[in-house]
C-alpha cells in the first residue's frame, strides 16, 4: 500500500492533473426558444414585402441559418402549436382547429411534450406568454414561469374593419403585453443559472388586434403603403373547396367596401415592427449575458397570414401566404453566420432538431426529421417536402418548385413556383403534370383520423362562434347570389 501511494504521488508530480476538458462533462447548451404568433413571411431578409422593417429579425438571421421555404404543420394556432410541441401531426392527433383543447388530441401528453424532454434532461424550463394555444400549456412542463400577462393599457383609437381588428394605442411600448414578456426574458438572461435553461418568450404580436403605439404606424406612412400583389380573377381556377376557404369569414368584402385596405396593411406592418423591437431587446440581453456563446436560438412563427391575396384574410388556408413563416436557427458549433437554406421544411422538424443539437433523447413518437445537416450545410441534399394540413383530408405539399393541394373532396391545385411565386395559375388540370401530382401525393398522410369536436380550447379572437359563423355564411351566400363574388382590384 505504501509503495502504491508513493507511485501515485510521483505520477501526479510528473504528469500533473488531467486537463479539465478531459475530466469534466461538456456543458449542455442553453436554449432560447422564441415563439411568434401570426408572423408571415413579411420579414426583411425573406424579401416578400419590401415595406416591412425588421432589423432585429434580419440581424438574427445573419447570426445563423434562416430557412426561406419553411412551413407550418397547420395554418391555424391550435393545431400548428400542438403538432410542433407534441411531435405529432394533426392527421394523427385529430386537432385540426381551435375548438378542442390540445390535451384531448390522440397521443398529446405533458410527458411527451418538447419542453418536458428538456426538463427531464436537467434543464430549467422557463416560460412566459403564448407557447401552446391559449398560453404556456401543461403546467408540469415548467420549473418557473413569468406569470400572467397584463392587459393592454392606454386609450385606443380603434380603426377595425369588421373582424380585421387594429388601432393606435395612446401609450408607449409598456402598453402592449408582449413588452412584459420581453422584460421577463431579459431579466432571466441577467440572472445566474446553475443549470442549463430552456427559455421561452412567447410573443402574441403580430396576432390581431394589431393595436400598437403610434410610433410603429408612423414607421409605415399610409401614403407610401403598397397593397400585396393580387390578380383580380385569382379564384376563377380554384375548386369550390378553396373558394370556400377564401371567403369563409367575408373579410375581403368588408375591406373592399370600406376602401381602407391600405390601412389594414399598414397596421399589420406596424405590429410586425413592434414585435421586431421586442425580439431585438431580448437578443441584446443575450449578447450582454454570460450565456451568449453557449445558447441555441430558435425563432419560429406558428403560420402565415393573408392580407387580401386570393380574396382571403387571416390564415385558415393552404396557400403560400397562410403556410409560410420565419424559421431561424443559431446553434453554436454547428451553424455559421449568414446561412440561407431554401430547402422545403416544415415545423415538425423543430422538436427532433432541438433534441439532436442539444444532445438529449428524442421520444419515439416524434415525427419529422432533424435539420442538423442543413444547419451545418444549408446547401446539403434534402428530399423531404414540407407538409401542411388544414382540416381532415385537406393537405398541401411544398417542394422547392411545387405546391400541390388536394382537398377532402378530391379537388386539386398545383402551382409551379419556378414561374409563379404568387400562385396565380392552377396547373392541376394539365394532363402532362399527372406524374408530378402523383409523386407529390406520396407525401400526404396515410392516416387521417376523425376531427375532434368541442369548444373547450382557448379562443384566438379570430374564429367566430359556430352560430355566428353560420349567420355570416348565410349573409355572404345571399350577397353572392345577388351580386356575384367580389373582385380583388390591384
Amino acid at each position: 500500500m505504501k509503495s502504491f501511494l508513493i507511485l501515485a504521488a510521483l505520477t501526479s508530480f510528473f504528469c500533473g492533473p488531467l486537463p479539465a476538458a478531459e475530466s469534466a462533462t461538456p456543458a449542455k447548451p442553453n436554449v432560447l426558444f422564441i415563439a411568434v404568433d401570426d408572423l408571415n413571411h413579411w420579414v426583411g431578409h425573406l424579401g416578400r414585402n419590401k415595406q416591412t422593417k425588421t432589423p432585429n429579425l434580419d440581424r438574427l438571421a445573419k447570426m445563423g441559418v434562416t430557412f426561406t421555404n419553411a412551413h407550418c404543420a397547420a395554418p391555424i394556432c391550435n393545431p400548428s402549436r400542438t403538432a410542433l410541441l407534441s411531435g405529432i401531426r394533426p392527421s394523427t392527433t385529430g386537432i385540426y382547429d381551435n375548438g378542442p383543447h390540445y390535451s384531448k388530441g390522440a397521443g398529446v401528453t405533458a410527458a411527451g411534450s418538447l419542453v418536458m424532454q428538456f426538463k427531464n434532461a436537467g434543464y430549467e424550463t422557463l416560460g412566459m406568454g403564448k407557447l401552446w394555444h391559449g398560453g404556456l400549456g401543461f403546467p408540469e412542463q415548467w420549473t418557473a414561469t413569468g406569470g400572467r400577462e397584463s392587459a393592454e393599457r392606454g386609450k385606443l383609437d380603434d380603426r377595425s374593419i369588421g373582424g380585421i381588428r387594429f388601432g393606435i394605442i395612446d401609450g408607449d411600448d409598456s402598453s402592449v403585453p408582449d413588452t412584459a414578456t420581453a422584460d421577463w426574458a431579459i431579466a432571466e438572461l441577467g440572472k445566474k443559472h446553475d443549470k442549463p435553461f430552456f427559455l421561452v418568450p412567447g410573443f402574441h404580436k403580430p396576432h390581431m388586434p394589431w393595436n400598437v403605439p403610434r410610433k410603429y404606424f408612423d414607421m409605415h406612412p399610409l401614403a407610401e403603403i403598397e397593397l400585396p400583389p393580387v390578380k383580380a380573377d385569382d379564384l376563377s381556377d380554384i375548386p369550390a373547396a378553396g373558394v370556400k376557404m377564401a371567403h369563409q369569414f367575408g373579410d375581403h368584402e368588408r375591406v373592399i367596401a370600406s376602401g381602407r385596405w391600405k390601412e389594414a396593411v399598414q397596421a399589420y406592418l406596424a405590429a410586425i415592427s413592434y414585435l421586431d423591437g421586442q425580439v431585438g431587446r431580448v437578443l441584446d440581453a443575450l449578447e450582454k449575458s454570460n450565456y451568449k456563446d453557449n445558447t441555441i436560438i430558435c425563432l419560429w412563427g406558428d403560420h402565415g397570414w393573408h392580407l387580401g391575396e386570393k380574396q382571403h384574410w387571416r390564415k385558415f388556408a393552404l396557400w403560400e401566404e397562410a403556410t409560410r413563416a420565419p424559421l431561424i436557427w443559431v446553434v453554436p458549433g454547428v451553424t455559421k453566420p449568414g446561412g440561407v437554406c431554401a430547402r422545403p421544411v416544415d415545423f415538425m422538424s423543430i422538436y427532433p432538431t432541438l433534441c439532436d443539437v442539444a444532445g438529449i433523447p428524442k421520444p419515439a413518437h416524434v415525427s419529422g426529421a432533424s435539420l442538423r445537416t442543413l444547419l451545418a450545410n444549408p446547401q446539403a441534399a434534402w428530399t423531404t417536402p414540407a407538409l401542411t394540413t388544414h382540416g381532415r383530408n385537406n393537405h398541401a405539399v411544398r417542394t422547392e418548385r411545387w405546391r400541390y393541394i388536394r382537398y377532402a373532396d378530391g379537388s386539386e391545385e398545383l402551382y409551379d413556383h419556378s414561374k409563379d411565386e404568387y400562385e396565380w395559375t392552377n396547373l392541376a388540370g394539365d394532363p402532362a403534370l399527372a406524374a408530378v401530382k402523383q409523386e407529390l401525393a406520396a407525401s400526404f398522410p396515410v392516416q387521417n383520423v376523425a376531427e375532434l369536436k368541442g369548444r373547450d380550447g382557448a379562443g384566438d379572437g379570430e374564429t367566430p362562434a359556430p352560430e355566428k359563423a353560420a349567420k355570416q355564411s348565410a349573409r355572404r351566400k345571399k350577397r353572392q347570389s345577388e351580386a356575384g363574388s367580389p373582385t380583388n382590384p390591384n
